[in-house]
């Protein structure tokens, strides 16, 4: 019992003496850290002290009266200039100054009184002639035709007409796209009397035509140029390149200045039936029209005399260049068309009870024109839309 007392004696001794020991450690350490604290804080003010009056004896401002000049802090790159390659004199230097390059003054023809820049250029027509005595034949080679002005999608062939003793012999080339510069590359064929070549070429007595047309697409064809020359001289052309310039056309006068209608033909053989498309008309007498426009067009099928079918298409109101698209079918047996014709008449409804005639224009067998080639262009294409102009007279 003795024994146990005095270990539990010990063990409470040593507990006590561990947690004095503890805390003796503790305070020690606490006193350590704050007398460094101390220290520091004794210190700081020196170094700030010396940190402000760096800033100030850094940042003095000085009074002045003198005025400040801006210094630009930006320098301007160089500029790498290429070295010529080599020393002709006609090489610019790059350091001299630029020259000065005076315009070329425009020649003036003092005679005419036209500048040489504002002349015409004539079309020109480049092509060869070979006569085969063996086949009686004429051979025209159509090449180029350069300096063409025309509209942008304008369409152009070239034609040629032999007249041999009152006869006339025609051919003509593929239509092409015109430019300023058309290639065909193309031969023309003509058929000689057997007494004209026997002859020889020196005694040969006819004329030779080319002509350059343009075309639309409603088949109305413009002449840009002409040129000819005489039978006789084809011994000195052949087996050569020509280059002609042709001649312009005169302008040719209108007769009449009603206007024109655009139309459009097609005949059904199987249904007997006459398609026509009254599109559009332009160009119409706008002092007819005075104030009140309200145009329309009027259609009679007539076999010879008698007057088979009439048909009116809607009114279009204030437009002188009235636009339609209106198709009307008309029955037309075959065996009639070739004495049959279409007249068509433009009217002006002035009042309700007035209708003024702007001008009409006839299509048939026994017409002539523009209406006679657009008839026979409808007959020999049978079941396809044929598009022309028509003039329109009183």
């Amino acid at each position: 019992m003795f024994i146990s007392a005095a270990t539990l004696l010990g063990a409470t001794l040593g507990t006590v003496s561990g947690a004095i020991t503890l805390c003796g450690l503790s305070l020690l350490c606490r006193n350590c850290k704050k007398g460094q604290l101390e220290r520091e804080d004794d210190t700081e003010p020196e170094k700030a002290k010396a940190s402000i009056l760096h800033t100030l004896t850094q940042f003095s401002v000085q009074k002045s009266t003198e005025p400040i000049q801006p210094q630009t802090s930006l320098k301007f790159p160089k500029i790498y200039k290429p070295k010529p390659c080599a020393t002709s004199p006609e090489v610019i230097s790059y350091n001299s100054k630029p020259s000065v390059i005076s315009p070329t003054p425009c020649v003036t023809d003092q005679s005419s009184g036209f500048s040489s820049s504002s002349t015409v250029l004539h079309p020109k027509l480049h092509f060869s002639v070979c006569l085969h005595s063996e086949s009686r034949e004429l051979h025209i080679t159509i090449i180029e035709a350069e300096h063409v002005c025309v509209e942008a999608g304008s369409e152009g062939y070239v034609s040629g007409c032999v007249t041999v003793h009152g006869e006339r012999k025609l051919s003509q080339t593929a239509v092409r796209k015109l430019a300023s510069r058309v290639h065909w590359g193309e031969g023309l064929v003509f058929a000689l009397p057997t007494a004209c070549v026997s002859a020889g070429t020196e005694g040969m007595d006819g004329e030779v035509a080319l002509t350059l047309h343009s075309c639309d697409r409603f088949s109305r064809n413009t002449t840009l140029g002409n040129m000819r020359f005489k039978l006789a001289d084809v011994g000195m052309m052949a087996d050569a390149d020509c280059s002609v310039d042709l001649q312009l056309p005169k302008q040719m006068e209108v007769t009449s200045s009603m206007g024109e209608l655009l139309l459009s033909l097609s005949y059904l053989p199987a249904a007997n039936r006459l398609g026509v498309v009254v599109m559009k008309a332009r160009g119409l007498q706008s002092d007819k029209l005075k104030d009140n426009i309200d145009l329309s067009v009027k259609l009679t099928l007539k076999h010879q005399s008698a007057t088979l079918k009439k048909k009116h298409t809607r009114r279009v109101k204030h437009k002188i260049n009235a636009v339609w698209n209106e198709m009307m079918m008309l029955a037309l047996p075959r065996e009639l068309l070739p004495r049959s014709s279409l007249q068509l008449e433009v009217l002006n409804q002035a009042t309700p009870t007035n209708h003024l005639p702007l001008g009409c224009c006839l299509l048939g067998l026994q017409a002539s024109g523009t209406g006679l080639q657009h008839w026979q262009q409808m007959l020999e294409n049978p079941r396809k839309q044929t598009a022309m102009w028509h003039l329109l007279h009183a």
